[in-house]
């Protein structure tokens, strides 16, 4: 008998009660392994993700969980070869398991770079900037993002078992939230391979990620307010998620990704002369074929101008012509078979439902030729292109989760956005035009429908990475009828993890919760100017109140020749005068920010490395000349690299006049040597 999948709960891998269900080779039929949760504890799962998980991420910094994920990363592409091997059996060729698993583990490299280039080396985000809340700046506000104490619970597909799971790990893991993976039964043997290497790699805090094979019947009964689930699957299961009682009334967030009728179309200015026609007819057969079409973000309408019709359905279907349907490991084959034969017969059954209404004007649904293997014993099927009738409803309703795609016509570009909308919700759509106008016209009429929108021409061609192709750094999901949920997004997807919570104390309050220095703190100004002390000595706070220095004309005019900036404010007295923002001759911006560097700069050799930029810089009041400044810089944010001797400080800076009024603030950012012990 095949192997039963184990579970990996609460600390072990855990042995089901019984034989399991068989799960078949897409390719051949045959048992790869059997599946079941019998007697496993989901309860204790959940616990123990809240009480031994939680805590343990929680005591990392954002840096020290992006440094595990790139480990993580790392360790899993060194077993690649096992988990190509095991692709195939799901019906995966070799395009499709690229797509799949490595698209999975630079998921992972993704979020660990921008878990460490965005996010603190800290366990609390600030959510922008400070809000006075009182005139004396004794009362102000802060919006913050903490970790939840609770679990994420992540109910996968069939059709990506390592990028499905992983794209949900990373964001959760990152945001310091333990994970359940409940992978789709069908593929759930790979799954379950990438997790045995990610356990096994000692990588991970016990408790942040634990696997259940089976099914997830009674998960929910156990999560309540600070508990995520992330599902992506059928709009009927989405539908039964959302009724749950713990969904309804008792607080647990759930972020659906479900049915899409993704669209592309061809814009009016395309002729098939141009470059667009290619890359259209490319685009729609690549999305038929990549995973036999069994993508949430696949192309299933194809819009194209009525004029155009017959010319890119001609083209579409010579080239799906050259497509040979084989064995996922076959050399030869272009695309593979489905997941498995229920999945076949689900979309035979829709194929039959769009025919109502469409003719096939190429494949046959029921029979194919194979590459490699028994067409009767593997779920193989044909690629399907339809021709929608004029008025056809099916084709905005109908989804055929294979390689199923469907002609429709449009009128005009306002038809052609409303054939679009009729999907009623969309992951992605793409159009592809040269003309910057119907772009627009499109795209924003598009946008309401749609989680992501692709603009492909001659230009973006070679760097595009296609209609179907999420990116982690950027949102995955879609309103309406594809869930209305958001996954990805780099940091958006790690904040969908954690609170928002908006503080209100005194500065000093607000400074201790958050580890960044807040306007209104106090400072500390000591002996030993801020630049003398290295990452061990420094504090947040710590301060050098600088020297006056007075800004002559003689300054403003050697600036002036020196730069070549010569602006009438700077070198015109009449005019200067005649405007009522200056009323006589001013200092340039940066002349006052440079003389204040060198107000505040220690000059020798020591802990501060280099200076590698300037944020926020406002210049407030203007400097006439003769005017006296000096200016203030406090340490606001210290963060150590994790990898590296050195880390970053980001400086409050303060430029005030002669009358204390502020002329300029802004944040100086400098690396700064880690010392002794760090």
């Amino acid at each position: 008998m095949s192997e039963v999948l184990e579970s990996y709960a609460q600390g072990s891998w855990f042995a089901p009660a019984d034989e399991g269900v068989p799960l078949a080779d897409a390719n051949t039929g045959e048992t790869v392994a059997r599946i079941s949760a019998a007697g496993l504890d989901v309860a204790g799962m959940v616990d123990h993700a809240r009480r031994v998980g939680g805590p343990a991420l929680r005591r990392l910094t954002f840096h020290q969980r992006a440094i595990i994920l790139k480990e993580l990363a790392k360790h899993l592409t060194e077993h690649k070869d096992e988990f190509y091997a095991l692709s195939y059996r799901t019906g995966a060729n070799k395009r499709d398991t690229m797509v799949d698993v490595d698209g999975g583990f630079g998921t992972l490299f993704s979020y660990s770079g921008k878990g460490r280039r965005e996010l603190p080396n800290a366990t609390v985000i600030l959510d922008g900037p400070l809000e006075q809340l009182g005139r004396q700046g004794t009362f102000v506000g802060q919006h913050v993002y903490t970790s939840r104490p609770g679990v994420a619970v992540q109910i996968n597909a069939f059709n990506f078992p390592v990028w499905g799971m992983l794209e949900k790990f990373a964001p959760a893991f990152l945001a310091g939230m333990p994970s359940i993976v409940k992978p789709a039964s069908q593929t759930a043997y790979l799954t379950a391979a990438v997790v045995r290497r990610m356990v096994g790699s000692g990588l991970l805090p016990e408790g942040s990620l634990q696997f259940l094979a089976g099914s997830a019947r009674g998960v929910l009964d156990h999560l309540g307010a600070q508990d995520i689930v992330g599902f992506t699957g059928s709009a009927a299961t989405g539908a039964t998620l959302r009724s749950h009682p713990n969904v309804v009334g008792g607080g647990v967030q759930l972020n659906v990704e479900a049915d899409s009728l993704n669209c592309s179309i061809l814009g009016p200015d395309v002729t098939p002369e141009d470059p667009e026609f290619d890359l259209y007819v490319k685009q729609v057969v690549t999305e038929m074929t990549v995973k036999a079409g069994q993508k949430c973000t696949a192309i299933r309408r194809v819009i194209v101008p009525e004029a155009m019709a017959d010319a890119v359905t001609g083209a579409l279907v010579d080239r799906l012509s050259k497509v040979v349907v084989g064995a996922a490991d076959d050399p030869e084959a272009r695309m593979g078979p489905l997941a498995s034969l229920d999945q076949r017969e689900e979309v035979r059954k829709a194929v039959k439902a769009l025919r109502s209404s469409s003719t096939v004007v190429f494949g046959d649904p029921d029979g194919v030729e194979v590459a490699g293997a028994d067409a009767e014993a593997g779920a193989f099927m044909s690629p399907v292109l339809l021709r929608a009738e004029p008025g056809a409803a099916e084709p905005h309703d109908v989804e055929a989760f294979g390689p199923v795609s469907t002609v429709i016509t449009y009128s005009g570009v306002a038809d052609a956005v409303e054939l679009a909308a009729r999907g009623r919700g969309s992951l992605v759509g793409s159009l592809v035009t040269n003309d910057p106008d119907v772009a627009r016209e499109v795209v924003l009429g598009l946008a309401p429908w749609h989680g992501r929108i692709l603009v492909l021409n001659r230009d973006d061609a070679k760097e595009s990475t296609g209609h179907g192709s999420p990116l982690p750094v950027l949102v995955h999901g879609g309103p309406g009828r594809a869930g209305g949920g958001e996954e990805l997004g780099g940091v958006r997807g790690v904040k969908h993890h954690m609170q928002r919570t908006a503080i209100q104390a005194p500065p000093d309050m607000v400074t201790a919760i958050t580890g960044h220095w807040t306007t209104g703190s106090r400072r500390t100004v000591d002996d030993v100017h801020p630049f003398r002390k290295d990452l061990t000595q420094l504090r947040i706070g710590d301060t050098i109140a600088s020297a006056e220095r007075t800004v002559t004309r003689a300054d403003i005019d050697h600036f002036a020749e020196f730069t070549g900036d010569t602006f009438y404010a700077h070198t015109d007295e009449e005019a200067a005068a005649a405007n009522p923002l200056f009323g006589g001759i001013v200092a340039h911006g940066y002349l006052v920010v440079s003389l204040a560097a060198g107000l505040f700069v220690d000059p020798a050799p020591g802990p501060v490395l280099a200076n590698f930029g300037v944020d926020n810089l406002r210049f407030l009041t203007p400097v006439k000349e003769d005017a006296t400044i000096r200016v203030t810089l406090t340490a606001k944010q210290i963060t150590p690299r994790s990898n590296a001797d050195y880390g970053e400080v980001r400086w409050d800076a303060v430029v005030t006049n002669q009358d204390d009024e502020p002329v300029a603030t802004y944040d100086v950012l400098t690396l700064v040597a880690k010392g002794e012990g760090e």
